[in-house]
């Protein structure tokens, strides 16, 4: 008898026979991807009359407040679990003070979105200043150019409490800065938002895959870089320390960021904590695959699918991805 039919090992074949149909391989899968696992980063911009293309993100714009509304009505009907909110406002300044402004455009985009939808979508306020300062980076820096940690603190909070005010489910502070959760969570509780819960992107490398996201952001850094304050490439053991001090501080959630190229941060991740952990599939693996589907070199569902069960399989509870409202549909 041939190895092809089982021989005398009846487990010898029994992976291909659990795997001979579409029908038998759904019934046996042990990762699964739904609708409600996916969150959709999207960036809205002051004083445009239309939506933006970002031409390193193909299908992926700056939006207006009237096309971000549209844009999250579309979220809720596929079914996923909610946004995550960038501005980018129309003037900067040395310490970002449009991000915590009664009209600063994330904080109205908020309040729309609240009303629209209400508890419909998690709607999630990324919290950093890259976006909004003069010179890129995530803070405000002293007149040497170094990121000064304390004082970019007391701008977390203040931002984290208009987040709040203006309709925010949930604060992701992203920003890196030592202290940052401890010091937004007092800064919450102290405005009586003691309910609003904290996503702390926790474990965030300083990656070469951004950059597509600073054209999209414009918040590319006006000199040097953030790998001081963002984390090394080569290191593991440094994430699970910065995941156990943000959750000492008061973290309700975590993230790892970017995610493909972390996989095993993320498991990492996933085997140490018992609060939802969530992997972040970033600009550069957007337009990594985008590219190669366009050249006709892969294809490009079946690609797309495949990394969102990859950072699902290492332990991510739920995925931030360009593709969560496309994903969602034909995962339905």
């Amino acid at each position: 008898m041939t190895s092809g039919q089982g021989g005398a090992n009846p487990g010898f074949a029994r992976g291909r026979r659990l795997r001979s149909t579409s029908a038998m391989r759904r019934w046996t899968a042990q990762t699964r991807v739904a609708p409600a696992d996916l969150v959709l980063p999207v960036f809205v911009k002051q004083d445009i009359a239309e939506p933006v293309p970002i031409t390193s993100m193909p299908g992926v714009v700056q939006h207006t407040l009237d096309s971000l509304r549209k844009a999250a009505a579309e979220a809720a009907e596929a079914g996923i679990s909610g946004l995550m909110l960038f501005g980018i406002p129309a003037e900067k300044d040395a310490v970002g003070s449009q991000a915590d402004a009664a009209d600063g455009i994330v904080n109205v985009a908020l309040q729309q979105l609240r009303a629209d939808l209400g508890d419909e979508l998690v709607l999630m306020a990324d919290l950093c200043l890259c976006e909004y300062t003069d010179h890129g980076h995530c803070g405000v820096v002293t007149p040497a150019g170094v990121v000064d940690n304390d004082p970019t603190l007391d701008r977390y909070a203040a931002v984290a409490i208009a987040q709040a005010q203006a309709g925010a489910h949930v604060i992701a502070p992203s920003g890196m800065m030592d202290g940052q959760v401890a010091a937004i969570r007092a800064g919450l509780d102290s405005a009586a938002f003691t309910e609003t819960p904290i996503l702390a992107y926790a474990a965030k490398y300083a990656s070469g895959f951004y950059g597509p996201f600073r054209e999209a952001a414009e918040g590319a850094p006006q000199f040097g870089d953030r790998s001081t304050y963002q984390m090394d490439p080569p290191n593991t053991d440094e994430a699970l320390r910065e995941v156990a001090q943000d959750l000492a501080e008061g973290a309700d959630a975590v993230m790892v960021k970017p995610a493909g190229p972390y996989l095993d941060i993320v498991a990492r991740v996933a085997d140490a904590v018992d609060v939802p952990v969530s992997a972040y599939q970033v600009s550069g693996e957007y337009a990594m695959v985008e590219a190669a589907a366009a050249n006709g070199w892969i294809d490009r569902e079946r690609a797309i699918l495949e990394t969102l069960t990859a950072i699902r399989r290492a332990g991510a509870g739920s995925v931030l991805t360009y593709w969560a409202v496309e994903a969602a549909r034909w995962l339905r």
